[in-house]
């Protein structure tokens, strides 16, 4: 009998499957790192790309 395998998950095209990153923009005054966390615009944080076909108005050039 052959291994069941699961299916692949479709990664985002444009974060590569890292959704979230975090910009550092400065210290606090006590020596902490200020950060801005970012979210991929094409999978809206979720690292998956969806199955709906992408929009003209959507693609940058």
């Amino acid at each position: 009998m052959m291994p069941q395998t699961t299916p692949t998950r479709r990664v985002c095209r444009d974060c590569d499957g890292f959704p979230v990153v975090h910009i550092i923009f400065g210290t606090s005054p006590d020596g902490y790192r200020r950060t801005l966390p970012v979210v991929c615009p094409g999978c809206q944080g979720t690292g998956i790309r969806s199955t709906s076909p992408v929009s003209p108005a959507e693609v940058s050039v």
